[in-house]
């Protein structure tokens, strides 16, 4: 089969090319499945170790064994991009694979949030991840498992609490103030002052005030604790920022989800359309497989009670192609995110076709269709979007003591958070921290509550 899914998947780069397809290089290997289901669960196939990534992998085996889950293909973007895709796939369904894959390279090498990310963050994520891996074998080696293990605790539990509107590279905060009232610089002013006979400014008496830290609120937790952790070593900064580089890294696949999966989709249902190599027994085989990934139901014909991105994506591109044309589409491609694409182009007339609506789910378990308006539909598929899909949290102050102050934007964030496992990180975070902690919130009911760290230090 190997032989064979070479030649097609040749002849399908070359089919993409002609039809205007514009892709990063691809490398495809062929995997088990006990090597896929790993690569799925740890996000990448060498990564840091953590127990959590255990639980996550016994989880994912249980679904599978269910029937509830079926992984086809693991894509990285990059330069080039790394694909993995099941051996006991059969010949028809990795065809598929392969032209869904140059879809996705496709989208990571036209979007500018891939483009500026994958500038930040680099193009070569399995040789980077590889490397911080080792890393952290060196850590466990030289400080032990369970100090580790707790540094690792806390930044993966802070692993989305990222200022994406920050570059990956950022300077520190300046460790003073501007004087106040003090005049921005202005050429101009600067040339006059220093032209003869003009008399020299008086001197400024003003001191310098040390900064507030942080001068404003922080939400890029991870790079605050990294660079102003008190007592952090440098293994366990390195730590913090190798988990925030891999953010960086994920943001994009994450906030592109149903763009790209619908993109790859619309160009593996064209390129498998038009590839007139294809054995017409291995088309029928492969085009049955586009079906079962694209379709809206759960199973038989029940309404599905959550999204599909393959579906939801695949039927907006089909009907943005067939009323703007290819030219737009790309336009869209290159400038949009998820937010935008789902804001400025599932219109009702759409939402409607797909039978999309919003529901509720009581506490004696019956669930109710609430509402199929446009609008509402548009923000509940972005609500879990928002702010990488975690609470909005930022670093509020650090006290004269060294105690750090985190808020909870409860008033504008939307949701709520689970005090439950809010007291878990919090007992991680005041860990590395070493000082006491304090996290700002609500309950439920909206009553204030301060979460402390239990725990402090080792």
């Amino acid at each position: 089969m190997a032989t064979r899914l070479d030649d097609y998947t040749r002849r399908l780069e070359t089919l993409g090319t002609k039809l205007g397809m514009d892709f990063y290089p691809v490398n495809f290997d062929l995997v088990p499945n006990n090597f896929m289901l790993e690569i799925s669960v740890y996000g990448l196939p060498v990564r840091m170790r953590h127990w959590s990534f255990g639980v996550r992998y016994i989880h994912q085996l249980v679904r599978q064994h269910m029937g509830h889950s079926r992984i086809f293909e693991v894509m990285f973007p990059g330069d080039p991009c790394e694909a993995f895709m099941l051996q006991n796939n059969s010949l028809a369904e990795n065809t598929l694979v392969t032209a869904h894959v140059l879809g996705h390279a496709d989208f990571a090498k036209n979007n500018q949030l891939f483009t500026r990310f994958m500038a930040m963050a680099g193009s070569h994520i399995l040789e980077q991840s590889a490397a911080r891996a080792h890393r952290l074998e060196q850590a466990l080696t030289a400080h032990g498992q369970d100090r580790v293990e707790a540094v690792l605790d806390a930044a993966l539990a802070l692993e989305q609490h990222i200022d994406v509107d920050q570059p990956l590279h950022r300077p520190l905060y300046p460790p003073f103030m501007a004087p106040p009232g003090e005049a921005p610089a202005d050429v101009f002013r600067d040339r006059f002052a220093r032209l003869p006979g003009e008399a020299p400014p008086p001197p400024r008496d003003d001191k310098l005030r040390r900064s507030p830290l942080p001068p404003q609120p922080e939400r890029d937790l991870l790079w605050f604790i990294a660079h102003y952790g008190p007592e952090l070593e440098d293994w366990e900064r390195d730590i913090f920022l190798a988990v925030r580089e891999e953010a960086y890294y994920f943001h994009p696949i994450f906030s592109c989800q149903i763009m790209n999966e619908g993109w790859a989709s619309y160009w593996h249902a064209r390129l498998l359309r038009e590839a007139r190599f294809l054995p017409h027994e291995l088309y029928l085989a492969a085009i049955k497989s586009h079906s079962d990934v694209v379709r809206p139901y759960a199973g038989g014909q029940q309404l599905a009670l959550s999204l599909n991105p393959y579906h939801l994506g695949f039927s907006m591109w089909e009907a943005i192609i067939d009323k703007h044309g290819m030219e737009q589409a790309r336009e869209i491609v290159r400038d949009e995110d998820d937010f935008g694409f789902i804001r400025n182009y599932l219109d009702q007339e759409l939402a409607d076709k797909l039978e999309l609506f919003v529901y509720e789910t009581r506490k004696d378990g019956e669930t109710k269709i609430i509402n199929r308006d446009i609008h509402a539909i548009r923000e509940a598929i972005l609500a879990p979007k928002y702010n990488y899909g975690a609470p909005s949290i930022a670093v509020s102050q650090v006290g004269a003591d060294g105690s750090l102050d985190l808020r909870h934007d409860y008033l504008h964030d939307g949701r709520g958070l689970d005090l439950q496992q809010a007291e878990r990180v919090m007992e991680y975070v005041g860990k590395v921290w070493r000082r006491p902690v304090s996290l700002h919130t609500v309950d439920f009911r909206g009553v204030v509550r301060v979460l402390p760290a239990r725990k402090i230090g080792f």
